[in-house]
């Protein structure tokens, strides 16, 4: 039994062409796949979230300015202050005032969150209604 290979001249010929029909339809079936999966991977609870707003900074000398450094150290204009519960019964006495002085507070870019919190957290214990951050502005270029 003999069998044949090659073309009919005796000379083999090269495909140099590739087929790509393979490579298409695993695309296509892939490209729909995702555009299945994206919406349910990205739902979310709906909810309207700030908006970013820079508003230049009004020094009035009632405002308060308490900074957190990079070790942790919390100071009430440029003056230190012990601990976190120092700080609350000095902004407990602040709160009382009317109209209550604004608290600005600067927080070193190296100090850790947990720092930073707590001092937020003292200004909710004392009721302090208006804290803002204090932050350099963007480099215009």
């Amino acid at each position: 039994m003999a069998m044949t290979l090659g073309s009919s001249s005796g000379e083999d010929e090269v495909v140099s062409a590739i087929n790509t029909t393979p490579l298409v339809d695993v695309m296509l079936v892939l490209l729909i796949i995702f555009l299945i999966t994206i919406p349910v991977v990205t739902q979310t609870v709906p909810m309207t979230l700030p908006k970013e707003t820079n508003i230049a900074r009004q020094t009035r000398p009632e405002n308060i300015e308490i900074s957190v450094n990079k070790d942790g150290d919390i100071f009430w204009n440029a003056q230190p202050v012990a601990d976190s519960e120092a700080l609350f019964q000095r902004l407990k006495e602040i709160a009382t005032k009317s109209p209550q002085p604004e608290i600005h507070i600067r927080g070193d870019q190296g100090a850790r969150y947990e720092s930073i919190g707590r001092v937020v957290f003292a200004c909710q214990r004392a009721a302090i209604a208006k804290i803002s951050f204090v932050t350099e502005p963007p480099p215009k270029g």
